[in-house]
């Protein structure tokens, strides 16, 4: 029986809530030990069974996701997803959320969630070469979105650009539903060979564990359960639950970490995330099949006094979990050294499944490493599903030109330069598409390949139609990847959600699943890492349903980028159907505040029909340009490629269908290409061999943007586009 000191408290009901435990839980620990917990027993039980750790929500149904090919080397279980890029080499990449964090401490929340996604890439042996960020936050007027904005821009840049990795893409929206409750979704991608690969699991019986880095103290402890509880009116008393952030320790810690990796002393190392020393040292345990014994006395603190409930929870930021070769022990230590960072032999593994904790002589916890992990609660929660909407078939009474001009200076759809220029998009001078297009390109140093990245999802369409919307959202992603002219690889995943315990947010949850899983396999893009994020509700109001998609796409060589840069002179081409949808649209949601009507539908075989032509007609040389149409439909598209290339157009409507509903409409599976005259016979013949219909709708050139002999000049509609965030903003 472990000893605790009997300055501890006892362990009420209302302890045991705030520690995100419910009474069966609580009951089912006592079963599994066979006595009461102590209170550093508690806290480690209620680290790996929250939600952040255990999915004990959403386990049942992430299981059902497509997370294997031919490109898949690692899917989801360790820090993050690896696919193979070829010549050796592989990419590693993972999105996750710091939700929580960021609303109570904007700049720290939003900064430490950068360097924990950055972490989990560079343990796994990789140099990181990409960064994205997809953010939501409430409506433009609610008194708290604008400090919001700014905390979470400047966390961002000033933890990514002083730790050196380009930030080259992403998104942000501007929603009610998030007014209490702001979205932070943070990925990172790195470079690693495939024959130089760190996992997690450790090996060998009585190997020296290794903390690495920075010292512990008090911020973030409990972080991890926060993250799993809705907000009140105790938010406040939270805020000693954020983690303070230092990139400067993070750039050394990854220098140091990679040059490490590069000696062979590591036999298995795991990055310090959510519930720190514990979550990391059960997960190589567990994945290892061993127990685990620390000393906490040796643990490196920058706070006197510490307890071990108070270590064993801190998530104190850039530290690492390491199981050490012990001949390398000299080795190791002098990389450490040499880069000013704490190297200590905290504990070591054993044969038994053990998990076993002293601080300064006393036993603090004794517990069966496997029942932390293994044993965690697994909910098949109560659900129903999201009712069908009614289909919105009005028309709404606004000339087109005026519906475009409020569009594309609505907050949603202006230009986010003044948030991604306080990103460095440069550093390391392998950028080659920036933010601002479909996805960002990263060239592959050294060589002529090069990789896309891209985040998307529309959460309107996901809280009429879950399945509908899950379906988009990766659909969406795969294709601005095509657009780029990448071959889509595989995504991530970042579910942001609410309360799960209400059956019909769990409705939400279970439908966007199903239609995410449904498009990664038609689409052939696994899901490989990801990320839960649920409870994200204040005083019982969730945000709308939000499942991030992150994905990667792979370019062979530069000249298979396509830029949406259009040439003057060249013909508008319209790849796809349009039926004119209006439900859940931009033109309704941020023109005419309505919310109203069903998602569209999503046709996965005419998405990759649409995807391979584009790439294909590229690879022909047949377009100048595209730009994947999505948000607005045509008359946004076909304004924001104008836009980047400073050049005018002419938009034709010669189908049946009202102005309105063509040009506005949001009919999936579509394209707008710029194509030059001397290449339109040979488009339209290889669209007909493909099955994709094509329409001659326009031609690019002047300073005007016409829609059926209605003239909006260019220098308008780039004031509204580059203006719409100034109330936010300024």
């Amino acid at each position: 029986m472990p000893t605790e000191t009997l300055k501890e408290p006892a362990i009420t009901t209302e302890i045991i809530r705030k520690h995100g435990l419910n009474q069966a839980e609580y009951q089912l620990i006592r079963e599994l030990i066979n006595r009461e917990p102590t209170w550093t027993e508690l806290g480690i039980f209620s680290a790996m069974w929250n939600e952040h750790c255990s999915y004990k929500s959403s386990k049942l149904w992430l299981k059902t996701l497509p997370t294997e090919g031919p490109q898949v080397i690692c899917g989801p279980g360790e820090n993050a997803g690896i696919v193979d890029i070829g010549d050796g080499q592989c990419l590693v990449f993972k999105m996750e959320s710091h939700n929580h964090p960021s609303y109570i401490e904007p700049y720290q929340g939003a900064a430490t969630g950068i360097g924990g996604i950055l972490r989990d890439v560079f343990t796994m042996g990789a140099r990181p070469i990409a960064a994205m960020n997809a953010l939501s936050f409430g409506e433009p007027s609610h008194p708290k979105t604008r400090q919001l904005v700014h905390g979470v821009v400047e966390g961002i840049g000033g933890y990514g650009n002083c730790f050196g990795v380009p930030n080259v893409g992403g998104e942000t929206r501007f929603h009610k539903s998030y007014n209490a409750n702001c979205l932070v979704n943070a990925f990172a991608a790195g470079l690693a060979d495939t024959d130089k690969i760190f996992y997690s699991a450790a090996s060998g019986v009585g190997m020296p564990i290794v903390y690495l880095g920075a010292k512990t103290g008090r911020d973030g402890v409990g972080g991890a359960t926060m993250a799993s509880a809705e907000f009140d009116d105790t938010i406040e008393e939270k805020r000693p639950t954020v983690q303070v952030g230092d990139p400067f320790t993070e750039k050394r810690l990854m220098e140091a970490t990679l040059e490490l990796m590069a000696t062979g002393a590591v036999i298995s190392i795991q990055d310090m995330g959510a519930a720190g020393l514990t979550c990391s040292a059960v997960e190589m345990g567990d994945k290892g099949g061993l127990g685990v014994v620390l000393d906490l006395e040796k643990v490196p603190c920058r706070e006197e006094g510490m307890t071990a409930y108070e270590m064993m929870l801190s998530e104190s930021q850039e530290r690492m979990l390491m199981v050490l070769r012990p001949e390398k022990e000299a080795v190791a230590k002098a990389v450490f050294d040499k880069w000013d960072l704490d190297f200590a032999i905290v504990g070591e593994t054993i044969a038994e499944d053990r998990f076993l904790i002293r601080h300064h002589g006393e036993i603090k916890a004794d517990l069966p490493l496997k029942a932390l992990s293994g044993e965690a609660p697994e909910y098949d929660r109560p659900w129903v599903k999201t009712p069908t909407p009614e289909p919105y078939t009005e028309v709404p009474d606004i000339s087109p030109p005026e519906a475009l001009l409020r569009l594309v200076s609505s907050p949603n759809h202006a230009s986010k330069a003044w948030i991604w220029q306080q990103y460095d998009h440069m550093v390391l001078a392998d950028t080659v598409v920036r933010p601002g297009s479909d996805a960002g390109v990263v060239r592959v140093h050294g060589t002529e390949k090069a990789l896309a990245f891209t985040s998307d999802v529309n959460p309107r369409y996901c809280f009429a139609n879950p399945v509908e919307g899950g379906k988009q959202a990766v659909a969406e992603a795969y294709r601005n990847l095509c657009a780029t002219g990448a071959k889509p690889l595989a995504a991530t995943d970042n579910l942001n959600f609410g309360n799960p315990e209400k059956p019909e947010i769990m409705g939400q949850l279970v439908g966007c699943i199903k239609g995410i899983g449904e498009a990664c396999l038609a689409l052939d893009m696994p899901i490989v890492s990801g990320n839960v994020s649920l409870y994200n509700e204040t005083d019982g109001t969730g945000i709308h349903p939000t499942p991030t998609i992150g994905a990667v796409g792979l370019l062979d060589n530069p000249a298979q980028i396509i830029r949406m840069v259009p040439k003057a002179g060249d013909i508008l081409v319209l790849l796809g159907n349009t039926a004119g949808h209006l439900g859940q649209s931009a033109l309704l949601a941020d023109v005419l505040a309505l919310e109203i009507g069903d998602a569209p539908q999503v046709d996965l075989a005419a998405e990759r029909k649409a995807g391979e032509l584009v790439r294909a007609l590229h690879a022909s040389g047949l377009i100048t340009a595209a730009h994947d149409v999505s948000d607005g439909g045509i008359a946004l598209a076909a304004t924001e490629m104008c836009l980047a290339g400073a050049c005018g157009a002419e938009v034709i409507n010669d189908s049946p269908l009202p102005a309105l509903q063509w040009l506005f409409g949001e009919d999936q599976a579509r394209y707008l290409l710029s194509v030059p005259k001397s290449s339109i016979k040979a488009l339209l013949g290889k669209a007909k061999s493909a099955g994709v219909s094509t329409h001659e709708i326009g031609q690019f050139g002047g300073d005007f943007f016409a829609i059926d002999d209605t003239f909006i000049p260019l220098a308008t509609l780039k004031d509204a586009f580059e203006t719409g965030l100034a109330d936010i903003i300024s």
